[in-house]
Parts: C-alpha cells; structure tokens; sequence
C-alpha cells in the first residue's frame, strides 16, 4: 500500500492516527524531496521538514527519494541539478537515497545510481 500525505506536517497528522496500527505492519516511510519546491529549497530545509513530518505522523522514515522536477519544464539539466541537494538531504538526516525519479523520456542511466523511471500522468487543472 502507498499513501501519499503531502510534503508536511498537516498531511502527517491525518497519518498519525493510524501510527500505531502502522508501526505495528513495520512499515516502509519513504520521504519525497523536490529541490524544485519553494519550501524545501535547500537541504536544510527539507531535512527540518522531514523532522516536522516525523513528529506529526508518529512515524521514521527510512528512505529518500530525489523527485526533484519542474512539471513540463523538467529535462536532463534539471536531475542532474538535484543530486547533489539529494545526496546532502541524505547525509543531514542520515537516510539512504532508495531512487531518483525520472520521466521515462530523459535517460540518465550511468549518470545517476538508481533511476527509476516513471510516467508522468498528473496534469494542473489548467493544463
């Protein structure tokens, strides 16, 4: 199962209350980051917004995943612009990057260690 509570701690707290039913399945808490995002612009940020999410939710995450993109303007230059910030969210909080997320149209393989290619299928109301 894959529950997807936003990127703070208001959707966290919806999660909280099924922590204990979650601790007790040992679950698997993967943490989103997004360099792209206006409030996880740099690594110290989004590892202070993960501790907010981890207090919320009751819950530890044990992974990152680099889901750092610009919608449609998302191309090669702009992963490759987010490892680093990934890989220093991972040495702030300590968790493993478990894989980057790429639109299945840009290839990076042997640029970056675990691509995970994906199709992008989530449009703006306006698009």
């Amino acid at each position: 199962m894959i529950i997807d509570v936003g990127g703070d701690d208001a959707g966290a707290t919806a999660l909280g209350v099924y922590a204990s039913r979650l601790y007790d399945a040992d679950p698997d808490v993967l943490y989103v980051v997004n360099r792209y995002r206006s409030m996880t612009t740099r690594p110290e940020e989004a590892a202070e917004i993960l501790g907010e999410i981890e207090k919320a939710s009751r819950l530890k995450a044990t992974g990152l995943v680099n889901n750092s993109h610009l919608k449609q303007r998302t191309d090669e230059s702009v992963i490759m612009g987010s490892a680093g910030f990934a890989e220093k969210v991972s040495e702030l909080t300590g968790l493993p990057i478990r894989f980057t997320a790429v639109p299945r149209d840009i290839n990076l393989l042997n640029k970056i260690p675990n691509i995970y290619p994906i199709d992008v299928c989530v449009k703006a109301p306006w698009e």
